[in-house]
């Protein structure tokens, strides 16, 4: 994912579904190329790269 996109994500408060080594996350604030996530199933917090992250449509043949 890139960071403009990240971007429109935080600012339209829509649901997307943003992904992390498979697990569903939200993102909860951004710093230059860090993405502050929390994963859905409540386990934790992490900070990680922008470009880590995807969407659940990015490799739909749609």
């Amino acid at each position: 994912m890139n960071k403009k996109r990240v971007n429109e994500i935080l600012n339209h408060r829509q649901l997307n579904e943003v992904y992390y080594n498979e697990k569903p996350v939200w993102i909860q604030e951004v710093h230059d190329d860090i993405a502050k996530i929390g994963f859905l199933d409540g386990s934790q917090e992490k900070d990680v790269y922008i470009d880590d992250l995807y969407e659940s449509n990015l490799y739909d043949d749609n």
